[in-house]
């Protein structure tokens, strides 16, 4: 545990301490938001960052060692545990080398090795090996034995020939030399299967296609292997050019590693030969099987990575707040389904109004909107962003601007993942009678309201702001994903008296049980009037309490403190701070410029230091606080409703609903979202998206590309391109860089069409376009 704990603290950089104090928490049943926010005296302050990593790496190494501990009883009960073997067990720090070691004494079906060593041909396979003087026909000539299976000189060679091919393929040592100078040497090389090509077009641009493998970047792995996986493209390593009748020079390693080479002697050309056989039967496919693992490993973290950042965007964008919401979930022939819900998101009314074609019940359809919104005094429209959302859009600007004296404000929504709450367990149990369809306007008007309440009811791979989400680990992608909701909804915390079960399920100690007893207990005996009356929920102790109740806000309960984000813990230093400042606590609290003069120094104790006793009086200056941004929305220009409205050089406002290793995507309201690249992110050079824009964010754009047949829309955020011109990125290099051609490669499997309709296009917006709706997942 020891040496676990000193590598995870130096790869996070921090003090070995800091990391067993982190540990002996968590295995206490303790989760990250607690720890992150409560215990920064006993981490030293590691952050929810730096914990979510440890917790990853801890499971990672501790599964090593349950590995290293069995393999060291496999090899001991076999007798063949050496002193040496044992120590390089011991010091291996990645599974793919402990499995190397482990190689040679792994139980395996019976080899053609172990067949000719069984028929006595090991002292040949020896012989020939440490005296490449010896004569190998001579030689064989005394092991031929039909009743062992040698029929003649041929077979006994072949048989040899396996012996030391197994034992060669088996060095642990050679296998991460090869493996390691493969790693930096490679080429990953794809190519479109014959026949295959009108089948697979959106893999146009990895039919002839080499890139490094140690440069090639997540989304276009994924790429290539998708293309794989659907039977339209090959894939292989290679190394250099690989003429016919030269030496591979990975064939030149696994020589020099035995000491063979060719000095003309009667049994040199014979090990030779086993040494290509080696490679070529032996450790080639192993070894190509074993780095493109590692490569899609690397680029399913780096994909769940992006999944995950986009995810904590959406979840933390800025909440409109509790204000009468009217949702419309758009829609043409089966009409607009309408949904009015109060400040805190209950179900007022609701019906199915037909605007457009082919019913175009415009006015009548005016008539009903107005009369929800007068009797339930609407302050917000959410519409969705489906099918008929600008038609809609500009249904609801008729309405405000017919009742000026509503003062409403309308607003577009994702509606990603509304319909699969709808159809959600969930959502039955909430609206047993209501139909699907309503129930999705519902979820409209609440994620308008607070984007973080109504999300949390949705898988988060439902979402729809991942890269590649199907190509990868479902069991990674969920565990990342759940770490994301997990921190977001414990960092901004919730009402215990309004918060759903699905809500509640997330906070810090609390699971669905728990939380469905939470709402049961609040349902049978009113709402809870402060923290400690948690304590009466049925099976939630002691514990985790402890876990939970500062993540748990009581709004106008009997303790103002029930409101804030100071844990109930920490009650009787504030009350301290209170008696020693002459103050009374709901005096203190939101007294900022009081507050600020206190030195935290002077009230800390055994039990809280610095770190906290600031967190604190931070929290008294505003208690409650929510840590996400003010409300803001796109306005989208009127008369921009289709592709056909777009024109190169129109400026338009957007917001980001994607961000991917490769760009950003602009919903700016025309039914197909626009792709910035990365390249036309910033005036300045960037290495990541997520330095210039994050999901969520309101942007201006400038029309660049337009291609309506393939439904293409290239955006750029630097104002002084002009539409038509090659974006490479070269005006926001770095000094002495060179531009950044790889972005005008493809970045996924989209295809190269060529289209004469097609306006001017930059070579980079051209690659990525096709494939845009298997990225941006809805």
């Amino acid at each position: 545990m020891d040496s676990i704990n000193s590598r995870i603290a130096e790869e996070l950089g921090v003090r070995p301490q800091q990391v067993e104090a982190a540990v002996a928490l968590l295995d206490e049943g303790s989760t990250v938001p607690f720890i992150a926010r409560y215990r920064k005296e006993v981490t030293g302050s590691l952050d929810d960052i730096q914990l979510r990593h440890l917790e990853e790496r801890l499971r990672y190494l501790r599964e090593l060692d349950e590995r290293r501990i069995s393999i060291l009883a496999s090899i001991q009960e076999q007798g063949k545990l050496t002193p040496q073997l044992e120590r390089d067990i011991k010091l291996a720090d990645t599974k793919t080398r402990l499995e190397d070691l482990y190689l040679p004494y792994k139980q395996k079906r019976r080899t053609k090795g172990q067949i000719a060593l069984e028929a006595g041909l090991g002292e040949l396979a020896d012989g020939l090996f440490n005296d490449p003087s010896l004569a190998p026909e001579t030689e064989a000539a005394r092991f031929v034995d039909a009743e062992k299976g040698v029929a003649d000189v041929k077979a006994a060679l072949e048989g040899a020939k396996y012996i030391l091919m197994e034992r060669f393929a088996e060095d642990a040592n050679l296998l991460e030399k090869l493996r390691n100078y493969l790693k930096q040497e490679a080429t990953l090389s794809a190519r479109v299967i014959a026949g295959k090509e009108e089948e697979g077009a959106k893999f146009r641009d990895y039919f002839e296609h080499d890139e490094p493998l140690k440069s090639m970047p997540s989304h276009r792995a994924l790429a290539i292997f998708r293309g794989r996986n659907e039977g339209i493209l090959s894939s292989a390593l290679k190394v250099g050019d690989e003429l016919p009748g030269t030496m591979h020079p990975c064939e030149g390693m696994i020589g020099q590693q035995f000491g063979i080479q060719n000095q003309n002697r009667p049994a040199d050309k014979w090990l030779g030969e086993v040494v290509r056989w080696t490679w070529k039967v032996k450790l080639y496919t192993h070894l190509e099987t074993d780095l493109l693992g590692e490569l899609r490993d690397g680029a399913e973290t780096e994909a769940i990575n992006v999944f995950a950042h986009n995810l904590h965007d959406l979840l933390l964008a800025a909440p409109a707040g509790p204000r009468a919401t009217l949702g419309l979930d758009p829609g043409l022939r089966t009409g607009c389904k309408v949904a009015v819900v109060d400040a805190t998101g209950k179900l007022l009314d609701h019906a199915t109004v037909y605007p457009h074609v082919p019913h175009n019940k415009w006015d009548q359809t005016l008539a009903i909107l107005a009369a929800l919104c007068a009797k339930h005094a609407v302050d917000l429209i959410a519409i969705g962003n489906g099918t008929a959302s600008r038609e809609t859009d500009k249904l609801a600007l008729e309405l405000i601007k017919k009742y000026p004296g509503m003062k409403m404000t309308k607003v577009m929504v994702s509606e990603a993942g509304a319909s699969v709450y709808s159809a959600s367990e969930l959502a039955s149990k909430e609206f047993p009678d209501l139909d699907v369809s309503i129930r999705g306007a519902v979820s409209i008007a609440r994620r308008l309201q607070d984007p973080l309440a109504e999300l949390v009811k949705i898988d988060p791979k439902s979402i729809g702001v991942g890269q590649y989400q199907h190509d990868v680990s479902q069991l990674k992608l969920a565990r990342g994903l759940d770490a994301v909701v997990e921190d977001c909804v414990n960092k901004v915390g919730v009402d215990v008296n309004t918060a759903s079960v699905a809500l509640l399920a997330r906070i810090s100690g609390l699971n669905a049980t728990l939380a469905q007893n939470i709402v049961t207990h609040r349902d049978e005996n009113g709402a809870f009037k402060t923290r400690a009356a948690l304590k009466k929920v049925a099976r939630l102790g002691e514990k985790t309490f402890e876990q939970a109740a500062g993540f748990l806000r009581v709004m106008n309960g009997d303790n103002p403190l029930d409101s804030s984000a100071v844990h109930p813990e920490a009650y009787p230093l504030v009350q301290r701070i209170a008696a020693e400042t002459d103050r009374d606590i709901r005096s203190l609290i939101g007294d900022a410029a009081f507050l600020k003069r206190l030195d935290p120094k002077k009230y800390t104790d055994e039990t809280f230091g610095v770190p906290t006793i600031t967190d604190i009086l931070q929290e008294l200056e505003k208690p409650g606080r929510d840590p996400r941004p003010e409300f803001k929305t796109a306005e989208f220009q009127e008369g921009v409703e289709d592709l056909k409205d777009l024109q190169l050089g129109m400026i338009l406002e957007g917001v980001v609903t994607n961000v991917t290793n490769f760009g950003a995507f602009v919903d700016i309201g025309v039914h197909q979202d626009g792709l910035v690249h990365i390249s036309a992110l910033s005036e300045k050079f960037i290495k990541d998206p997520r330095e210039a824009v994050k999901a969520g964010d309101v942007v201006k754009v400038k029309v660049m590309e337009v291609d309506i047949p393939r439904k293409r829309v290239g955006l750029s955020m630097r104002m002084s391109d002009t539409p038509g011109e090659k974006i490479d990125g070269a005006r926001g290099a770095r000094p002495g860089s060179a531009p950044r051609q790889s972005q005008n490669r493809s970045e996924n499997s989209a295809p190269r069409k060529e289209t004469p309709t097609a306006a001017p296009a930059n070579n980079a917006m051209a690659s990525l376009f096709a494939n845009a709706k298997q990225l941006k997942k809805r």
